[in-house]
């Protein structure tokens, strides 16, 4: 009877031990499903970036209001000595903007010129007088961009004058590409200097559905090569399709950036 006894008492701790085992394991279950769980943050995939340059700002101050709604990195590039230059600029730097001169240069075309607009009959002494005199009237300046400029960026004396100047100033030259002849790049590349090229123009007939498919076309650009520039101006039409189409362009994984971070 006595061993009947221990077999008894052995087997009732190892049912008591399992019993308990299950509860603990029970316990535990709850308190992990019941745990709240980290949430860990996925960003998203980048396909390519993007950096969009507005145009022709200093004649107004219309559309800064338009401007300080486009929460996104965005280039804006300036017009010397206008009414509106310098106040844009600094609105515009204020609401997250990268400044850079919109340097006036002489087409073939027989527009209506801006002041001081760099000419190829010009010397080396008066183009340097107006780029300095531009870049001190024009704070904020990261780099500089050509207006216009068909007949002086074809012209290798002057381009080198300029982006000489811009290599001692630490700038970067953005060239809009007005002629398909620009030498701007080869003169560049034999100076090192930091340079970007313009891949489509997104407001050349000011229409929101022509706008929309430059921005299409400048996403597919982006795409194919990693990066792209696109060039629009200041009007109210352009701003307000930005406004509309960069946000979703961001869910797709396109990245915006400043022009700076472009330049090679």
């Amino acid at each position: 009877m006595g061993s009947l006894k221990v077999r008894k008492y052995r087997k009732y701790k190892i049912t008591i031990g399992v019993l308990s085992a299950i509860i603990i394991l029970e316990t535990l279950l709850i308190i992990a499903i019941t745990r709240p769980k980290k949430i860990v943050k996925v960003r998203p995939v980048i396909k390519a970036k993007i950096a969009i340059v507005i145009d022709d700002w200093g004649y107004n101050t219309n559309n800064l209001y338009l401007a300080g709604q486009l929460n996104y990195p965005l280039t804006a590039a300036v017009l010397p000595h206008l009414s509106f230059s310098v106040a844009v600029a600094k609105e515009l730097h204020k609401n997250g903007f990268e400044i850079i001169l919109h340097l006036p240069m002489e087409p073939h075309e027989k527009y209506r010129l801006e002041q001081n607009t760099i000419m190829v009959s010009m010397d080396e002494a008066t183009i340097r007088n107006i780029i300095n005199r531009d870049l001190m009237d024009l704070p904020y300046t990261r780099g500089v961009s050509n207006h216009m400029g068909s007949r002086v960026t074809e012209d290798r004396q002057v381009m080198k004058i300029i982006l000489k100047e811009l290599k001692r100033k630490r700038l970067y030259f953005l060239d809009s590409i007005v002629s398909s002849r620009s030498i701007a790049s080869v003169i560049a590349g034999e100076m090192n200097l930091r340079y970007a090229r313009r891949d489509v123009f997104l407001d050349n007939v000011e229409n929101a559905e022509y706008i929309k498919g430059q921005i299409y076309k400048l996403k597919n650009k982006a795409r194919l090569y990693g990066q792209a520039i696109g060039i629009g101006h200041d009007q109210k039409v352009t701003l307000e399709v930005l406004k509309e189409v960069m946000p979703q362009l961001e869910r797709e994984g396109y990245k915006f950036v400043y022009v700076s971070e472009l330049v090679r």
